[in-house]
């Protein structure tokens, strides 16, 4: 799908058009503008390259590395651990949002979406749409990589009811990430802060080692680091407990939505 071929599709708004009307075009809008991310996928399938090799670094890594101080062996530690790298490596996915919306900016194909009769949500809504099947397959990897090396979850419906939990937490993020690519001028800074602001979430938190093991200060933040709740949540419907950790952890991502989503959207409308 060429850019040629969007701007065939997107007409002219008619003038007598309700709320409801132009809500229905603004998702058809992003639908399409997502084709082309998927698109852009399938042409480039190295995108995916980091959603399906951290997965299996992380999790053989981190099993080998922290399994018998913590849990006495791998096997017993494959139940904290595997939870807590589905959280990061997805959540680390939703980073390139902000990088590839940078580049796309950076080489102009945003100024001709912008110059397109299309929401002006559209362009951004539709990138971070596409990247959803990257979150797909960096969850898929994980699971599978956790069943091959002894992980067995109690629930297989609690497993995808996560994964689902986890993608969309990390849509919601993905808007911080746009947000950043929309503010700064490279590709490289984008990737750069966006890295400094997610470490110290996904790292400071209960996905790897328990909190209580932490200096007293690490282990505040770390309680109501919002990362912490999604983990617990992963957990707790991985063993096939449906808690309100899953609550919180929509009710975070409803807010991250609410404030970041008015934000990004203003400034990619107002930038020079």
């Amino acid at each position: 799908m060429t850019l040629s071929d969007i701007e065939e599709r997107f007409a002219p708004p008619t003038t007598d058009e309700g709320p409801g009307a132009r809500l229905r075009e603004a998702v058809e809008q992003t639908m399409t503008l997502a084709g082309r991310g998927l698109v852009r996928i399938r042409h480039s399938p190295h995108h995916l390259f980091d959603v399906v090799v951290l997965p299996i670094v992380f999790t053989v890594m981190f099993s080998s590395l922290f399994g018998g101080a913590i849990a006495g062996d791998v096997g017993g530690y494959l139940p904290i651990l595997v939870p807590g790298v589905l959280v990061q490596v997805v959540l680390a996915a939703s980073v390139s949002t902000g990088v590839q919306l940078r580049e796309d900016m950076n080489s102009g194909v945003y100024d001709r979406f912008a110059s397109l009769p299309i929401a002006r949500i559209a362009p951004l809504a539709g990138s971070l749409v596409a990247d959803a099947v990257r979150y797909a397959v960096a969850a898929a990897v994980t699971v599978v990589v956790g069943l091959v090396m002894g992980w067995r979850p109690a629930s297989a419906v609690g497993v995808v009811g996560a994964c689902v939990l986890v993608a969309v937490v990390a849509f919601a993020i993905s808007w911080i990430f746009a947000l950043l690519g929309v503010m700064l001028s490279t590709a490289s800074s984008v990737q750069g802060v966006s890295m400094m602001v997610l470490m110290p979430l996904t790292f400071v938190s209960n996905a790897l080692v328990p909190v209580a093991t932490m200096p007293g200060w690490m282990q505040a933040f770390a309680d109501v680091n919002p990362v912490s709740h999604l983990v617990s949540a992963v957990r707790e419907m991985s063993a096939g407990v449906w808690s309100t950790q899953i609550v919180y952890s929509l009710v975070g991502a409803a807010i991250v939505l609410a404030v970041t989503v008015p934000v990004t959207v203003g400034r990619y409308t107002r930038r020079d």
